[in-house]
């Protein structure tokens, strides 16, 4: 009995002795049939792949090498050129193995594999840790870290420049990695190398796309703005003048524009603060970008908010597209704030985060936007009396008090009146195709003598009618400057139009010199025939002093 069992099993072995060389042929063969299929099977996964198909498909991927390899964990790296890491953008864990607990591969980590492997992009191949040598002892202590017992790595480059990594580790026993498992997974690294290729491709055209699309938006904005500028009559293209006081204020125009400190312009209505504030923009070094301006007092309280933030959407009734504001608008240029002292004390208290932090929401928005923004801020109001009277934030007053600039008013600098006329009538008549070669003496005394309570804007006020109203190349005023405008009305009341038509004629003789009749005398001016003007005289009783 025992002889036959002995002999049973001595059958047993011989024939398993036959089918041995059999079942190796066998899995030579299958082995790189699977390899095949799976390469087939990535190949048609990564056909014609879309954007937001990318990680759920080299999660597959990852996985079916996992399954059909039958190894523990396969990862997939990604370089970073700012860090010079390799980030784990994507893996693969077998049933049962611990997930990978870093994120990312960098020189500190494994010293010696980047010095002798990473740097020539050679493939990292080690079937037992105890392989590395003494001087990879970091590396060694890195890899035991993650419970890997044995490595294999095989680098993704394009032109020797490293694009990412294919990263296989055995946890639960020592595997070998034979040239013929090492060899198919060069081929499995290149179609993931295309992959990443195509989708590195596509960032770079979505990222020029959205830049364009906000490059456009930003010159549509700024086009539109400066449309709106072009729309606003400006008072002065130059700043016009040599008296000392509006010396001393350029002087601190010059000081403060390369200093990018936010500068608060105080001064009377019509002084000029739009043209310093243009003056510090054009010296600062954020002279490329528009001046974005906002008039504080022009907008109703609940309008500035969303003319500075701008808003969303449906943020209020009438919203109906989002809209950005000057802040935006302004970024790395120069925001004017004109007539500060009207903001109510919200608007007021939004300001000075901006003012504080650089940043700001828009209207009917949680997200929050930060800016580059120089300020420059201007007003006709007393801001220390404001801010005792409440009216006006403290903490406020002080951020826009650093820098103040005082625009000097007209009745201070006198001795700049026949500049600023003389270049004003020279606008004027190149704008109504006039000719005015003089401005006689006593209309320019009269100018120079008067108050000027509205400043330079009533000064070009005034110079612009008497353009109108000349009919000679001589400058004639048509009223009378008083410093209390309800008196001259009055009075004008009370003239006769006799009394009024001697008191033209009298202006316009002196201008003339009381030359009646020629070309340059006043009856061609007034446009009447010289006796007529002779017989008004007579009748009016006009005697030449």
């Amino acid at each position: 009995m025992v002889t036959k069992k002995k002999t049973d099993l001595s059958n047993k072995v011989k024939l398993a002795d036959k089918v041995k060389p059999d079942k190796v042929k066998h899995d030579a063969l299958v082995e790189p049939l699977q390899f095949e299929m799976l390469l087939s099977e990535l190949f048609a996964s990564f056909v014609n792949i879309q954007d937001s198909e990318f990680d759920d498909k080299i999660n597959y991927a990852l996985q079916r090498i996992v399954q059909v390899l039958k190894t523990d964990r396969c990862h997939l790296l990604q370089y970073r050129y700012d860090t010079k890491h390799y980030v784990i953008t994507h893996s693969w864990v077998a049933v049962g193995i611990p997930k990978l607990n870093i994120i990312g591969v960098g020189t500190a980590d494994v010293p010696w594999i980047y010095a002798n492997y990473a740097r020539e992009q050679k493939i990292v191949q080690f079937n037992r840790l105890d392989d590395l040598p003494d001087e990879a002892e970091a590396d060694k202590r890195f890899f035991l870290k993650l419970g890997a017992k044995s490595i294999l790595i095989l680098p993704i480059s394009e032109d020797q420049l490293p694009v990412g990594a294919f990263f296989l580790d055995h946890v639960r026993f020592e595997r070998t990695w034979t040239p013929e498992f090492v060899q198919p997974l060069k081929r499995i690294a290149e179609v993931l190398l295309n992959v990443l290729l195509k989708k590195r491709s596509e960032e770079k055209l979505q990222r020029a796309f959205l830049e364009i699309k906000q490059l456009k938006d930003r010159l549509e904005s700024e086009r539109n703005y400066l449309l709106e500028e072009i729309q606003l009559v400006h008072n002065f293209e130059n700043i016009i003048g040599q008296s000392q006081s509006l010396q001393y204020a350029l002087f601190k125009v010059e000081q403060v524009a390369q200093a990018d400190t936010t500068a608060l312009i105080l001064g009377e209505t019509g002084t000029g603060k739009e043209l310093l504030a243009r003056a510090i923009h054009d010296k600062s070094r954020r002279k490329k970008r528009p001046l974005i301006k906002v008039n504080c007092a022009s907008l109703s309280s609940n309008l500035i908010e969303s003319e500075l933030f701008g808003h969303e959407k449906g943020a209020f009734t009438g919203a109906h597209t989002q809209r950005k504001g000057r802040f935006e608008l302004a970024d790395n240029a120069t925001l004017f704030l004109d007539e500060i002292g009207e903001l109510s004390l919200e608007t007021q208290s939004k300001l000075l985060r901006v003012l504080q932090e650089g940043e700001f929401e828009r209207m009917g928005s949680s997200h929050t936007i930060k800016v580059d923004v120089r300020m420059i801020a201007a007003t006709n109001r007393n801001l220390a009396e404001e801010v005792e009277s409440g009216r006006f934030r403290k903490d406020l007053w002080y951020r826009l008090n650093v820098f103040p600039i005082t625009a000097p008013p007209l009745r201070q600098r006198k001795e700049d009146i026949p500049l600023i006329v003389n270049w004003l009538v020279k606008k004027f008549c190149k704008k109504m195709g006039k000719q005015i070669e003089s401005i006689s003496d006593s209309t320019m005394k009269t100018l120079e003598a008067y108050s000027w309570p509205g400043n330079i804007r009533e000064l070009e006020n005034v110079v612009e009618r008497a353009v109108i109203s000349s009919s000679s190349n001589v400058l004639r005023l048509v009223e009378k400057l008083e410093t209390n405008q309800t008196e001259q009305l009055s009075e004008c009341r009370r003239k006769t139009m006799h009394e009024m038509e001697r008191d033209y004629i009298i202006e316009t003789l002196e201008e003339t010199k009381w030359q009646i009749g020629g070309k340059k005398g006043a009856a061609v001016i007034l446009n009447l025939p010289t006796s007529t003007l002779r017989a008004r005289i007579k009748k009016l009783d006009i005697k030449r002093p």
